[in-house]
């Protein structure tokens, strides 16, 4: 499969640009340390953004559709060479869709939130993703994946009307949270065909054999809740008839998470991690359920069960994976990766359990928060910088 590239041309590629993850996961885990900086140094009064009218929608904005869409870009750019055995795109092709995506994200807090330019620049780069994406799918009539390309497309008719919309913040947050379940709706599926198999390799163990049903009732309950939050505004998402399907959601997501044998990838961090991430998944849907109830938990609480902890954390947990399996190194991880995803757990817990259960030191478990997701991340990028930066270890392309 990696040999499907003429070693000499390869050569003449910067590693950098050699394949989708290099970029995107460098840049990306860089980017989100530095903005998740900014936003605290914003939310203490230590800076103030010159173009940006309300400092929520730049937070919440760039982390999903800048941080967030950047990796699974970087992922979807990658994992087409192996389903496909086609190259993936590299060079200055992929160089000039990081560009486009680096635009904004340089730009916004100095031109603002209506710029058009930079609207037009965010909204170019994921569909450009999607055409690298959908060619050699279409060449090779692997139609399964194929589901990725409209994903993309979604992802950016929602970015599209965050920037459109951006003045209204009851319409933007209602976008944003459909968002945050869209890319919740990706692990699940993701996660329900990469994890278990990853586990058995991992512990050397027989793979979990799917229940067939319950990975059909699992996800067609998530798909249901996103249909949901993507036709309906705000009311009739969090109305009182909707608890059962949150509560039913959770409850699938967490027995299909339990077959998966965690106990067993306790000893390998690479695994225990994608395993605690996902178990996000059930704990953020009880959250919207308690919140859908009239329990004292607001929609912010309950969205970032899933935004740090799910999607956090099973970020962080893939880059680390796949960034050594594409650069030809062992599957390996020392103490300080291990740290940072204890670091990204923790973030998770101070953003909901401090406010929810002391709610006059809400701005600590924000800044705690806030402080361990950059060290997570910091941490990530001193370690793999070295690795997405040079040839792969073992001297074959990509």
């Amino acid at each position: 499969m990696h040999q499907i590239l003429d070693s000499r041309k390869e050569e003449q590629v910067v590693p950098l640009f050699r394949l989708g993850f290099r970029p995107f996961f460098l840049l990306g885990a860089l980017f989100s340390t530095v903005a998740m900086l900014g936003w605290l140094a914003q939310l203490n009064g230590l800076i103030q953004m010159p173009g940006i009218g309300n400092p929520i929608w730049w937070h919440a904005h760039e982390m999903l559709f800048g941080f967030g869409a950047a990796i699974v870009a970087g992922f979807l750019l990658t994992a087409v060479q192996n389903w496909t055995g086609h190259p993936g795109v590299r060079s200055w092709p992929l160089a000039l869709v990081v560009g486009l995506w680096m635009v904004p994200r340089c730009l916004l807090p100095w031109l603002g939130e209506g710029n058009p330019v930079l609207m037009v620049a965010d909204l170019a780069w994921l569909p450009l993703c999607a055409w690298f994406l959908a060619k050699p799918i279409m060449a090779t009539r692997q139609w399964r994946n194929l589901f990725f390309v409209p994903l993309l497309l979604v992802l950016t008719l929602l970015n599209g009307a965050s920037w459109l919309w951006h003045e209204q913040w009851a319409v933007t947050e209602h976008l944003l949270l459909t968002t945050v379940l869209l890319f919740t709706t990706l692990i699940a599926v993701m996660g329900g065909r990469v994890i278990p198999f990853f586990t058995a390799r991992g512990t050397g163990r027989e793979k979990a054999a799917p229940l067939l049903w319950l990975e059909r009732t699992a996800l067609a309950s998530l798909w249901l809740i996103l249909l949901i939050w993507l036709l309906l505004p705000t009311p009739g998402t969090i109305g009182i008839y909707m608890v059962p399907l949150y509560i039913v959601a959770a409850g699938l997501h967490l027995w299909r998470q339990l077959r998966w044998r965690l106990p067993t990838t306790l000893p390998h961090p690479l695994l225990w991690s994608l395993h605690l991430a996902y178990l996000f998944i059930p704990l953020g849907l009880l959250a919207l359920s308690a919140q859908a109830a009239g329990l004292a938990i607001s929609l912010s609480l309950a969205s970032h069960l899933l935004s740090v902890g799910c999607l956090g954390t099973m970020i962080l947990g893939m880059i680390a994976r796949v960034s050594l399996g594409h650069s030809g190194r062992p599957l390996q991880v020392g103490r300080r990766i291990s740290w940072a995803f204890a670091l990204i757990i923790a973030a998770a817990g101070c953003r909901v359990l401090i406010p929810l259960l002391w709610p006059a030191y809400t701005l600590y478990g924000w800044n705690l928060s806030g402080l361990g997701w950059s060290l997570a991340y910091g941490l990530f990028v001193w370690i793999y910088a070295p690795i997405l930066t040079s040839p792969r270890a073992d001297g074959r392309p990509g």
